[in-house]
């Protein structure tokens, strides 16, 4: 029998970061609109939006079992079979006369459980193919088509599903038909990686292991990261960098939804789709790749200090807008958040230090910081508890808040000598 010749990683590649990518925008950012039009309220979309990131966090203690596995591929055709179901459940069961967004939570964190499933494999599936200096060639493909993809699901198909509220005069079809559109644009990669997905070049044997020992290898794992000096000091500094963007995480898109009385700035579904899902991703793919080639140039060690002083730099664009909410129009607020998110992605390089020290080699090959279980973790909480805060503040006080927080930031990053910790662990 004859082997086929393997297909080119430019064509599975973009494919399959694709079918990681479109599920990944609707648990992380489409969800929170979801749970906003079908009456959730602030608080409770808050919490529930927090809650989709636990899967993310305790991914990590499927990663001994996942890793001894000879070949990825046919888990992952299992993994978005069961994904392309469950965005179809959601399609039929918005469809439905009663909606509750209680039972939607529910199949959105199915989703996001496999959507952190998948991340896993298809990142080891990636390893396993491809040399290390292929994945090196391969970086900016990766992240390239997973920005497009995440633009096209959180922004295009926002902007159509407000189409669609307006045409169907009723948002319970227009986020049925939009997520049957989701559903079948998922469907042609999951159809596409059946065909391209092929066994990796190197098998290793697989050795059975249970779910009990894979937990008690990943406690031991964790065991000896606290054992590493001066952990809580690392993590209580990158907390308190990632606190304003965790806080911001959802309220962003309350304030553009709430009305002036209530000091939003009334947007459509259409503004938040244009300004957040694609000025807003284009501007966070644009700082992404900016951080990373300079970084790349510099080294680590030097871009360090810029870029976790560019990321508190990034509510400063909601304040603005909080304060003086009489100059704002749609440029203003696409020139905001092109600012306000180019200042995110060119900051979470500056993680890639406090992920290097706390973990290793094991997430060297991610083009999203926010799908590392430790910077989820940390992210958690404020999220939510956003809902609550920023409708007991007010989003003038709120945002100025969140700006507050980065030179608290800076004292604890000067003050505990972190920088000099992560570059000595360097």
């Amino acid at each position: 029998m004859v082997r086929s010749k393997p297909h080119s990683p430019w064509l599975w590649i973009p494919s399959l970061c694709a079918a990681e990518e479109i599920p990944s925008a609707v648990v992380m950012f489409v969800a929170l609109l979801m749970f906003l039009q079908f009456r959730a309220g602030q608080e409770l979309a808050a919490i529930y939006s927090a809650l989709l990131f636990l899967p993310w966090m305790l991914k990590s203690y499927l990663y001994s079992k996942v890793r001894k596995a000879g070949s990825f591929k046919r888990f992952l055709h299992i993994c978005e079979s069961l994904m392309f179901l469950c965005l179809m459940g959601i399609a039929v069961y918005i469809s439905e006369a009663r909606v509750q967004h209680w039972m939607l939570f529910i199949f959105l964190f199915l989703l996001s459980l496999l959507c952190a499933w998948h991340e896993l494999l298809s990142r080891l599936y990636y390893s396993r193919m491809l040399f290390p200096r292929e994945q090196q060639l391969f970086t900016g493909t990766k992240l390239l088509s997973s920005q497009i993809v995440l633009v096209v699901t959180y922004g295009v198909l926002i902007i159509v599903a407000g189409f669609f509220e307006i045409f169907f005069r009723s948002y319970q079809k227009a986020w049925a038909m939009e997520s049957s559109l989701v559903a079948g644009g998922f469907f042609v990669f999951l159809a596409l990686n059946v065909w391209l997905l092929q066994s990796p070049k190197v098998f290793s044997p697989y050795r059975y292991e249970t779910l009990t020992d894979t937990v008690k290898s990943e406690l031991n794992t964790l065991s000896l990261i606290f054992r590493k000096p001066h952990m809580a000091t690392v993590l209580c500094s990158l907390f308190l960098l990632l606190l304003p963007q965790a806080l911001m995480f959802n309220t962003r898109v309350f304030f553009l939804l709430s009305p002036p009385e209530d000091g939003g700035l009334a947007c459509s579904v259409q503004d938040v789709g244009f300004a957040q899902g694609t000025i807003g991703v284009l501007a966070f793919s644009l700082g992404v790749a900016w951080g990373r080639a300079l970084t790349k140039k510099y080294g680590r060690q030097q871009m360090f200090g810029t870029a976790a002083f560019v990321l508190t730099l990034s509510p400063l664009s909601y304040m603005l807008m909080a304060w003086f909410p009489q100059v704002n129009n749609m440029l203003m607020l696409c020139l905001m958040t092109f600012f306000a998110q180019l200042c995110f992605g060119f900051g979470l390089n500056a993680c890639s230090l406090f992920v290097s020290y706390i973990s290793g080699q094991r997430y060297r090959n991610t083009t999203n910081f926010l799908y590392v279980p430790i910077v989820s973790t940390l992210m958690v909480l404020p999220m939510a508890l956003s809902g609550w805060l920023c409708g007991e503040l007010g989003y003038q006080a709120f945002f100025t808040l969140c700006t507050l927080c980065a030179p608290v930031a800076w004292v604890v990053l000067l003050v505990n000598k972190t920088k000099q910790l992560l570059i000595a662990h360097e």
